[in-house]
């Protein structure tokens, strides 16, 4: 098993026990409206999987500035199988993934919002894929209710536009709910990006994959944690970490640019040594050449930029999280985790 506190050292240890463990890591940010119904709906799922099943619910609060840390301890106190890791401020929904992937000690682990759009009640088709021999079994979205038009073909753009750019095969319209195996787990535990794009990482690590088709269910309460401007910031960390093509497009802009400026060049030549008296002072002609060279280095800048970025805060080597609090891990589980960190 590997367990860590976002320092890039890990602990590897074996889950204990002869019956699978399923860790339940669910991502919460301001979900107070939710997380009581997500938690019934939850456990009513893995109530009625085989009873040689055990299972966990591992809940990370990602900074919420509700009353979602309250609810969570409730939860804590009235189910010891609940485990509750609070971070010091916000860092993210795929940082906080990898916490609750840090501290899953299941055999196998799903990934799950709380928001309720993704439906606990498709685990057990997922459980059923994985007795089948699939390290990772994702969720397929087939309709997405509740979503305007816009962000539908903006989201179905994007995946597609990623699936041609990257490197690596990542499914299309998959999202981060998935169960993966232990194996992936660990794996996953050695990559400590800060840019973290886990779909594509998961993708990237390999194993036995396959995904089940479901029903995306519109949001019941609460306001959606993914506007257009967390969209955007999150479609970049897809495609600059895992795919160096943009880089070569701005080569090939440049390269255009060169050829376009020299036929430029030898048309206003030609033009004025057959018609000089056609010939007009080229105001026009040089804007037009200053105005198209100029675009496409600020374009080739802005994506040198992202990927220098990017490069920065990982030179950086800062945790990717800081736990505030723990709730339902004993001491010695700690501690035992601190001894057992190796590079």
């Amino acid at each position: 098993m590997t367990e860590s506190d976002g320092n890039g050292l890990t602990s590897h240890r074996q889950p204990t026990g002869k019956s699978p463990l399923i860790s339940v890591v669910v991502p919460v940010y301001s979900e107070q409206e939710l997380l009581a119904e997500f938690y019934a709906r939850t456990k009513k799922v893995l109530g009625g999987l085989d009873p040689t099943y055990r299972h966990e619910i591992l809940f990370v609060d990602d900074g919420s500035t509700d009353r979602s840390p309250e609810i969570l301890a409730e939860l804590a106190r009235s189910d010891s199988a609940v485990r509750v890791i609070s971070f010091a401020r916000n860092f993210g929904h795929q940082i906080a993934i990898t916490a609750g992937l840090d501290h899953a000690r299941g055999d196998v682990a799903v990934i799950i919002d709380s928001d309720l759009q993704d439906p606990p009640e498709v685990i057990p088709q997922m459980l059923d894929k994985w007795k089948e021999g699939f390290k990772v079994v994702y969720g397929v979205r087939i309709a997405r209710d509740g979503e305007t038009g816009f962000k539908r073909a903006t989201a179905k753009a994007f995946y597609r536009l990623l699936s041609h750019l990257s490197d690596t095969p990542i499914p299309i319209d998959s999202g981060d709910f998935r169960l993966i195996d232990r194996k992936v787990i660990d794996a996953l535990g050695e990559i400590r990006e800060q840019s973290r794009y886990l779909r594509g990482l998961v993708s990237w690590i390999g194993f036995k994959q396959c995904g089940v088709p479901y029903h995306r269910d519109s949001r019941q309460a609460g306001a959606t944690k993914f506007p257009l401007r967390k969209m955007m910031a999150f479609a970049l960390d897809g495609i600059s970490s895992f795919s160096e093509r943009p880089l070569r497009l701005s080569s090939h802009l440049g390269f255009l640019a060169t050829a376009a400026s020299i036929l430029a060049m030898l048309f206003i030549i030609v033009g004025k040594l057959m018609h000089p008296e056609l010939s007009v002072g080229g105001w026009a002609s040089v804007m037009v050449a200053v105005l198209f060279l100029g675009g496409v280095q600020l374009v080739c800048i802005g994506i040198l930029g992202e990927y220098i970025g990017r490069i920065f805060r990982q030179a950086k080597a800062r945790p990717l999280y800081i736990v505030a609090d723990r709730i339902n891990f004993t001491e010695p589980q700690v501690a035992q985790q601190s001894a057992e960190r190796t590079l």
